[in-house]
């Protein structure tokens, strides 16, 4: 899950790390372009490239940056020495060697042994391995954030990937419709360097800075995903001429009946009717947006939510409860209760018999979806 976390220890030490590498080199030159003096011109940055190749390169570029480190400013106007992409601090064959270790911990002692205050250090690193003392070393001294790629195996992984999402979108002006938001985040899979490349594209697209779903339809590449988020919402907003149309463009794809079933139809249906009956019984208003229907659940007494789905830190996996409550006044409780009935049957006619697999999942769309 991408984060970024800031300790303050010495004003003139920085570090920007994690498995992230399109945000940590984004990141990293934003951070450079802030801190490097302004009145020392181009003699007021210097940067050491420590992508390298092989361990006597990394050796290398180490060594360089502690010579920078020691060389006074030109004309006493300060400078920044960048360490940029460091990729020796992994847990590989570079990371492990003592040829990079011995400089590695020289390195760290001019840290520790503080350096002069016109001299700032900043070092982006990709991976490190965080057992390392050169690590540790700089969480004691630097102000460090960090960056790690998000987990898509974890459950609640779209709520983190949104709020970065709207993050990089307001910086270019943007803002996305709640739908469409959602959409993006499917398609562009928590990934930071897609995010940014389909905004830049959206940017240009969007002369109100509003993001449409159609906008979004149209111009990023769309996901499995997505294809199956935007086949369940169009079972919460009651298109059935969508839903079965997106049923059979999953089958067209490959995807199996049985998988559909599991992974979109009934979850789906189990959504909306957890969200009307929370919804009733405590008599929650519809909210605008299904983020908002998150803070609203945690509102709620533990006894009353104990039954609802969990993320792997134990607190509740709230999006798609939320998508089913901002579409839940569409279905009458029957109806949702009917619905997972379908889902039953269908599952049971899809591992029992060789009815035509199509024809099952368009039945329960019917069932679901009809008054």
């Amino acid at each position: 899950m991408p984060k970024a976390k800031t300790k303050t220890a010495t004003a003139n030490i920085h570090a920007i790390v994690g498995s992230d590498e399109a945000r940590i080199k984004r990141k990293a030159a934003e951070l450079a372009q802030k801190l490097a003096p302004a009145e020392a011109g181009e003699f007021g940055l210097e940067i050491i490239d420590g992508a390298a190749d092989n361990v006597d390169g990394a050796a290398n570029a180490i060594r360089s940056a502690i010579a920078a480190l020691q060389t006074l400013p030109f004309f006493g106007g300060g400078k920044l020495v960048w360490l940029k992409s460091a990729n020796f601090l992994s847990d590989d064959v570079r990371g492990k060697s003592a040829n990079v270790l011995e400089p590695l911990e020289a390195l760290g002692d001019i840290l520790s042994g503080g350096l002069p205050n016109d001299v700032t250090f900043l070092v982006s690193a990709i991976d490190p391995d965080k057992r390392r003392s050169f690590y540790k070393t700089l969480t004691k001294l630097a102000e460090i954030q960090v960056f790690d790629e998000l987990d898509l195996n974890r459950s609640g992984w779209e709520e983190n990937a949104g709020e970065i999402v709207r993050a990089e979108a307001k910086k270019r002006g943007l803002k996305f419709e709640d739908e469409a938001l959602a959409l993006f985040v499917l398609s562009t899979g928590g990934d930071s360097g897609v995010v940014a490349n389909e905004l830049e594209k959206l940017g240009l697209y969007a002369p109100e800075g509003a993001i449409t779903v159609e906008q979004v339809r149209a111009l990023v590449p769309i996901s499995r995903a997505a294809v199956i988020f935007e086949l369940g919402n169009a079972l919460a907003r009651r298109d059935a001429t969508l839903a079965l149309s997106l049923v059979r463009d999953l089958l067209d794809q490959g995807e199996t009946a049985i998988g559909i079933l599991l992974a979109t139809l009934l979850p789906t249906v189990r959504s909306l009717l957890l969200a009307k009956d929370l919804m009733e019984r405590h008599r929650l208003p519809r909210p605008q947006a299904p983020f908002a229907f998150i803070s609203t659940l945690n509102r709620l007494p533990a006894k009353e939510t104990e039954h609802l789905p969990r993320k792997k830190d134990g607190t509740i996996n709230g999006y798609a409860l939320g998508v089913a409550a901002v579409n839940a006044h569409r279905f009458e409780t029957n109806q949702l209760v009917r619905g997972m009935e379908a889902c039953l049957q269908a599952n049971l006619q899809l591992v029992t018999t060789q009815l035509n697999q199509e024809l099952v999942l368009t039945e329960v769309v019917v069932k679901l979806l009809k008054d």
